[in-house]
């Protein structure tokens, strides 16, 4: 199986990401979005990604060139020819998802993979919305794309060695570095992450510390670089919500039961840095 034209859907912040990390290792990339604001908006930033890096001396400036050349856009799946693999990037939401595996199912060459960026939702679930569930694997990114080096694969019940061995390929030749997760909820990232951000709500609701406090213990107490709830902000707090939901309903365990703070937060619309308020101001 050869990878080399890529069409990545979404052209939010990941997806942005993952496109442009993919015209930095030589493929051709079609970008797909429903409303052409938001491919002028991917575009845009993967513009500036890479004049940054032509800026840092880590990337030439025909190579930046080079990679433009190959950039492509698309408000239809439908109308992109010739996919060898097809990547999603879309928000967390399964049926979603689902209707657009089926797309990609009709155009991504036969032999071809079809992967997804969910950080959460179940690949065996995803793959059997399509004809050929053997093609279907998790490829989760860390945000932001250009930056963190890490990408989280998962396989399905059905996928294939060969769809495995394929995608680790094509995520090494990004540059990443890859682990392999079963494909249960929250895979391994998400499985341990979430339950710490959400812990860190029910302290700041049972009034233990406040926001400051949290993050500072946990970022010099722990050695990482930002607190839980400013990372939470980051993340968005929807995110957050919908992947500890997940957890809770696919483990059945009351120890993953969302911070009600966190719920709350999301229905005043308090959503993190997106949009200028969570558990700080921005």
């Amino acid at each position: 199986m050869s990878i080399n034209h890529i069409l990545v859907v979404g052209a939010g912040q990941m997806g942005a990401g993952i496109a442009q990390v993919a015209l930095q290792a030589g493929f051709k990339v079609t970008l797909s979005d429903i409303a052409e604001a938001s491919l002028a908006k991917g575009k845009a930033s993967i513009e500036k990604g890479l004049s940054r890096l032509v800026e840092k001396g880590k990337l030439d400036a025909a190579a930046k060139d080079a990679a433009l050349k190959n950039l492509f856009t698309a408000t239809s799946i439908l109308d992109v020819k010739d996919v060898d693999a097809g990547i999603e990037a879309v928000t967390e939401n399964e049926e979603l998802k689902k209707r657009i595996f089926k797309d990609l199912d009709q155009v991504v060459r036969p032999g071809g993979l079809l992967a997804s960026n969910t950080s959460s939702i179940p690949i065996t679930r995803i793959g059997a919305s399509t004809k050929r569930p053997e093609a279907v694997i998790g490829m989760h990114f860390m945000n932001p794309v250009p930056i963190m080096t890490l990408v989280e694969l998962i396989r399905g019940a059905a996928t294939s060695d060969e769809t495995y061995a394929v995608t680790k390929g094509m995520a090494e030749k990004m540059g990443k570095t890859t682990v392999v997760s079963k494909d249960f909820p929250g895979f391994i990232i998400n499985r341990i992450l979430i339950p710490m951000l959400n812990e860190a709500c029910f302290v700041l609701a049972e009034g233990i510390a406040t926001v400051e406090d949290i993050d500072t213990a946990m970022k010099l107490g722990t050695n990482v670089p930002m607190g839980p709830l400013t990372l939470a902000d980051f993340i968005g707090l929807d995110t957050v919500l919908s992947i500890a939901e997940v957890l809770h309903k696919g483990l059945g365990d009351s120890k993953y039961r969302p911070a009600p703070l966190l719920r709350q937060y999301v229905e005043a619309g308090w959503l993190g840095k997106k949009s200028g308020r969570g558990f700080y101001k921005y």
